[in-house]
């Protein structure tokens, strides 16, 4: 498999080498935003233990809240596909959208104008600097790849996510598909 170019809107998946690393292991990232200056993204399958509700107790829904990486995590973030709805949205790639007013977010949450599979809330962000990620690249720790259905970025349950893009690069990436998380368990 040839990674491609990190660019926003791309995937980076976590390959199997970087086991150990409590932030990344098995991690499918969205590159939200790629340029000069550096790289921010989102993991999109490490579910957190709370709801939106238990940061926000104002928002009475239980929206799952992701761990979205180690940078700012007392922060809160949010990927969407609803831009007409939420202002200020900015566009990633192929109708998902970054934040926007979260104001506007909460009264769509209130009025049941907005569900689960149409937003998706993180704790943090993952962060690099201009040359940390081309580093990271070049040690082999990432694989950069389209996303082929941008619908599956949004839903809420995603935790065989790492596992399908596995399976998904075929090849010798098929092993890790069924392997342990931990390969001491094996």
């Amino acid at each position: 498999m040839i990674s491609l170019q990190p660019n926003k809107g791309r995937l980076l998946v976590a390959e199997p080498s970087i086991i150990g690393d409590l932030s990344f292991n098995r991690s499918v990232v969205l590159l939200a935003d790629h340029n000069q200056e550096g790289s921010i993204g989102f993991i999109l399958n490490k579910k957190l233990d709370f709801t939106l509700s238990d940061l926000i107790p104002e928002v009475k829904k239980d929206f799952q809240i992701y761990n979205g990486g180690p940078v700012e995590q007392d922060n809160l973030y949010f990927i969407h596909k609803v831009p007409n709805l939420i202002p200020d949205s900015i566009e990633i790639k192929n109708g998902i959208f970054w934040g926007g007013n979260f104001e506007a977010v909460k009264s769509l949450i209130d009025n049941n104008l907005i569900l689960e599979d149409d937003i998706k809330f993180f704790l943090g962000y993952s962060g690099w600097d201009p040359d940390q990620l081309n580093s990271e690249l070049q040690s082999n720790a990432w694989i950069v790849i389209e996303d082929q259905d941008h619908k599956t970025i949004l839903q809420p349950n995603n935790a065989d996510f790492w596992k399908n893009k596995m399976k998904e690069l075929g090849g010798e990436y098929l092993i890790w598909s069924n392997a342990p998380e931990n390969p001491s368990y094996n």
